[in-house]
């Protein structure tokens, strides 16, 4: 049965598809690279923003017109809020909510003998298997969120808090080492609640993994401020330089009345305090955020308010997101909702502030060599080919090398030389 993947939204639904590739690979299916080529499209849909669940739908209904023959299976999070209208869609024979989306690979089994049957399917020309694409391995560690921030739909969509023993994940990366990966991203909804309904902590995850596992660099993914206390911090000097110095910190607002709103449990003073811990304990350390603008009731002032706050913070990059009301959330409800207009005008706002921040945070790191893991190529230019490839601490770096040096998957040294188009120019450095 040959099969396509296809994720929207966060690094969750990259991870779970990740997953479901090498359990369907390793069944004898092949995971192939085109709509056009596959029996099956398997999609994982987000839901965390109107927007988002309109792009479910559009992507849907793309793959049915791309290949009109093959069966959709769609899952994810707006597969799980509402499950009559994305089983509607066209060529839908399959709509898997999360709490069954590990099954995946099973509730697929029956149509393999069926699919890989029907003679006609095989007219179209055999495609090779799908070339693993990424360099990185994002790795489910936990799923659901016990917190109920008011603007968040995905705690109803992915449920109470679970996680993975440890044993699994170490098991699990070890696997992606043998297989060639050079970084694996721990993800999860609320990956700082880790451990939590087993007894554990994130801590004594990431201390495992550096003790039970080998791959080159270990990074995580996105964190709530108030998980994070000074101690975690000290797992990076102990990691020999094997856990990324990056954190993204969703800070959400600047404003502690937005917050307050939010329902988020800390505060613009907690994030500056944790912030300073942070980067006292961890050298270069990167700092990236997300931040909701136009959230109701929110003011002039409290616009102003979060535009100092990522000044101060020198993030290096901010994802901005306008808020977006979501039928069963609290916000939905509020009054002082903020004009749709008015939202796009604050996410303007933000972003040319973020995108002053994140040029100086990049500028104050040229002169440095730092190691870069390279993980793609474009065509030649008159100098050779260009590289790019993310340093350990997260910064966008390219390179043109000579024509015979392959860097795919490979983690070298650099200097940073330049910035270019959001980018940094590099120039490789003897390893």
């Amino acid at each position: 049965m040959k099969v396509f993947l296809e994720t929207l939204g966060c690094r969750l639904n990259y991870s779970e598809m990740e997953a479901l590739g090498r359990q369907l690979a390793a069944a004898g299916h092949q995971v192939v690279g085109t709509p056009e080529q596959a029996d099956v499209c398997v999609l994982n849909t987000c839901a965390v923003t109107a927007e988002a669940a309109r792009k479910s739908r559009q992507t849907a209904r793309r793959l049915a017109r791309a290949n009109p023959s093959a069966r959709l299976a769609i899952t994810g999070c707006y597969a799980t809020l509402a499950p009559a209208e994305v089983g509607g869609l066209p060529n839908v024979r399959l709509v898997v909510e999360n709490r069954r989306k590990e099954q995946l690979a099973e509730l697929l089994e029956p149509w393999s003998a069926e699919l890989d049957g029907e003679q006609w399917r095989r007219l179209a020309p055999e495609a090779p298997p799908q070339a693993p694409t990424r360099t990185r391995a994002f790795v489910k560690v936990q799923d659901g969120c016990n917190n109920r921030c008011t603007f968040c739909i995905v705690t109803v969509a992915r449920g109470e808090e679970r996680s993975r023993p440890i044993a699994d994940i170490v098991a699990e990366i070890r696997r992606l080492e043998a297989e060639g990966y050079q970084e694996a991203v721990l993800t999860g909804v609320h990956l700082g609640g880790y451990g939590r309904d087993l007894g554990a902590s994130l801590h004594q995850l990431v201390a495992a993994l550096l003790e039970g596992t080998s791959l080159p660099r270990l990074r995580l993914s996105s964190l709530e401020p108030w998980d994070l206390s000074p101690p975690f911090f000290d797992l990076w000097p102990q990691s020999g330089g094997r856990l990324c110095p990056h954190l993204h910190l969703p800070a959400q607002s600047g404003s502690d009345a937005v917050l307050r709103r939010m329902a988020r449990r800390n505060r613009s003073d907690d994030f500056r305090r944790l912030a300073a811990e942070a980067r006292a304990r961890i050298p270069d350390l990167v700092l990236t955020t997300d931040i909701i603008v136009g959230f109701p009731g929110e003011t002039t002032a409290d616009l102003d308010a979060t535009l100092e706050f990522i000044r101060e913070m020198r993030f290096a990059h901010v994802h901005v997101f306008p808020y977006s009301p979501r039928a069963g959330t609290a916000a939905a409800r509020f009054p002082d909702q903020v004009p749709v207009e008015e939202r796009r005008r604050r996410v303007d706002a933000v972003e040319t502030v973020a995108a002053a921040t994140g040029e100086e945070v990049r500028r104050a790191f040229l002169g440095q060599v730092r190691p870069v893991l390279w993980e793609q190529v474009e065509p030649a230019n008159g100098a050779g080919p260009v590289w790019q490839g993310l340093t350990d601490n997260y910064l966008r770096v390219h390179t043109t090398a000579p024509p015979h040096l392959d860097l795919a998957n490979r983690i070298t040294p650099a200097r940073l030389l330049a910035l270019e188009a959001g980018s940094i120019r590099a120039e490789l450095r003897a390893e």
